[in-house]
């Protein structure tokens, strides 16, 4: 038996990669649970399911989300959610609403192995995140397994309205209802001088690295201040061993200056919190976010930020608040493959004006501090708990 599935696998993996994800697909799709098609007028608490234990901004948003709900619902629950992974049953107390943290094109594989009663008897709302302003074909089949879709950003609800209209509600992140963990300045643990002013990107590769563009804060950082010493960019990386074409890129961009910091290391969240706090700018010159988890972490932490003024961290900031990057709206090209090419656009921020605002925030610290000012105010305005509790309550969950 053993040789037999051993000769299986082998020629399994002849199968090209193309047809071989839509083969597994297909299958997924054909034996994961479906949605009651009458749900229940009300609920009784929440299962959260989702990846939980995953180090992504995914995996940081469903625990965000899970936290947020604590105080607004009776009981809640969490599932543990895996490619082709069983999920326990035993975690699924009573017949509370499920919200499914997943993204409709991943479900059938999170559920593939789930008992077949997995969904029954349950209001399923699916708490879906998308960058751009079209979704791919693979995202109409969700209707499924969800009934009602929550989105984080206004931007993101356009994109997906367009596909299930009626189904869509608005429900940024509850970020400024949590008690945020303490971060305190560390600056000599890495190796940032006192009178340094330091400006930091933090972005996890396995995001998209054309999406998070840390290449043009390299150029910004670079045009703004060349290789001044007192003026340092610290870009903070999860993944880069898994893309190592993207470091090499990312390296060649830095050149030989001193003044930018390349870290690629896993770390804790309570040394993530202390380079933020170390930190006087908050740098993403995105091409496209659903939300935007990183600035909108340091515009509460009272951290002034620059972005590109596109996409759905608006949700939580204006020209107000932060220091918005012009750009202008291409055709998207992702070389890694991870959004189809060509089939909408995204944002290409304008790389001079990103670095003269970089260069009058440096410069001036008591703009710098205003404005840090004005985004932790209208952060804080922006990401409470009043949408999630109004949402739970329009469907009946308490």
């Amino acid at each position: 038996m053993a040789e037999r599935l051993g000769l299986a696998h082998r020629v399994w993996r002849k199968v090209p990669a193309g047809p071989r994800r839509a083969a597994l697909h297909a299958l997924a799709t054909a034996v994961a649970p479906h949605v009651d098609p009458n749900p229940p007028s009300s609920s009784q608490g929440v299962v959260i399911a989702g990846e939980m234990a995953r180090i992504s901004g995914l995996g940081e948003a469903v625990r965000l989300l899970h936290d947020g709900l604590k105080p607004l619902v009776r009981t809640l629950d969490s599932v543990e959610l895996g490619v082709l992974r069983r999920p326990d049953p035993a975690r699924l107390a009573g017949h509370g609403a499920m919200i499914l943290h997943v993204n409709a094109p991943s479900i059938p594989l999170m559920l593939a192995r789930a008992p077949r009663d997995f969904l029954r008897g349950r209001r399923v709302i699916g708490m879906w995140n998308w960058e751009l302003e079209r979704l791919p074909a693979s995202w109409h089949g969700g209707k499924r397994y969800v009934h009602d879709i929550w989105v984080p950003s206004a931007f993101t609800k356009t994109a997906i309205e367009a596909i299930y209209p009626g189904m869509v509600r608005l429900v940024p992140y509850p970020l400024a209802a949590l008690d945020l963990p303490p971060a305190l300045p560390r600056r000599e643990r890495f190796d940032l001088p006192a009178e340094a002013v330091v400006s930091v990107v933090i972005a996890n590769l396995g995001a998209s690295f054309a999406r998070k563009n840390p290449l043009g804060a390299i150029a910004a950082h670079r045009a703004a201040f060349g290789n001044r010493a007192d003026r340092i960019l610290v870009i903070k990386l999860t993944g880069g061993a898994a893309f190592p074409t993207d470091m090499a890129l990312l390296r060649g961009a830095v050149g030989g200056v001193g003044n930018i910091r390349v870290i690629d290391e896993t770390w804790s969240g309570e040394m993530l919190r202390a380079l933020l706090a170390s930190s006087d700018i908050l740098v993403s010159l995105h091409r496209a976010e659903g939300f935007g988890l990183v600035p909108a972490e340091a515009m509460l932490r009272g951290i002034a930020t620059i972005a590109t003024g596109w996409s759905g961290n608006l949700e939580f900031m204006d020209s107000t608040s932060a220091a918005l990057v012009d750009y202008r709206l291409t055709p998207v090209a992702d070389p890694r493959g991870i959004y189809n090419r060509g089939v909408t656009v995204w944002a290409e921020p304008n790389i001079d004006h990103a670095a003269a605002l970089l260069h009058d925030l440096a410069e001036n610290p008591a703009r710098r501090h205003a404005l840090a000012a004005a985004g932790q105010t209208f952060a804080r305005a922006a990401l409470g708990a009043a949408p999630l509790a109004a949402a739970l309550a329009a469907l009946g969950i308490s």
